[in-house]
């Protein structure tokens, strides 16, 4: 592999992580209603498990309610019961139409727990950009001992590797840090 292509490959991995990383972040639950914090919920539809924006529309009037208004009437219970079975903590009220969760406040212990979740989740993605980066050194030194490349370009390329590191983990942690200010505020 050439040096371009392995930064090329190195950095498209690293912004997987990164992704990954997001998409976490919007499924935590802050005080806020989000309708993101159903995406990890599945709902059996017609014998497969199915996201339950796939099968509803998911709005959130106030900052305090989702509400759940499912394309066929007879998901209701589906959906209900797929709520219920999950770690969200939320009870649904069923009206026959629609359901609506009402998101409690968050006490102040449940707020650092969570922060703590969001450090915990950055580590995960700052660890999967260093692998990334053990991976493109290897890439580089494997070259260099096939005379692909010299000492100097190696050293240049891990130089690189390195830089490109550096900048993901500091958008992992500009991510972090916004996430928990918003769990923070009141």
């Amino acid at each position: 592999m050439t040096t371009q292509e392995i930064l090329k490959d190195a950095e498209t991995r690293m912004e997987k992580a990164l992704e990954v990383f997001r998409n976490d972040l919007k499924g935590l639950r802050t005080g806020r209603a989000s309708p993101h914090l159903l995406d990890p919920l599945r709902v059996d539809y017609y014998g497969s498990p199915t996201p339950i924006k796939n099968i509803a529309s998911i709005t959130c009037p106030d900052a305090a309610t989702i509400v759940i208004k499912p394309y066929q009437a007879e998901m209701l219970k589906d959906i209900e019961k797929a709520i219920r079975a999950s770690d969200l903590g939320l009870a649904p009220n069923n009206d026959g139409k629609v359901i609506r969760l009402s998101l409690p406040p968050m006490s102040g212990e449940q707020r650092k727990k969570l922060v703590q979740q969001i450090k915990k989740q950055a580590e995960a993605a700052k660890v999967a950009c260093r692998n990334i980066r053990r991976d493109s050194n290897k890439h580089f030194d494997d070259a260099e001992k096939n005379k692909l490349m010299t000492e100097d370009e190696r050293d240049r390329g891990k130089a690189k590797i390195q830089d490109l590191l550096k900048s993901y983990e500091a958008k992992i942690d500009e991510l972090a840090a916004k996430k928990e200010k918003e769990v923070m505020e009141q």
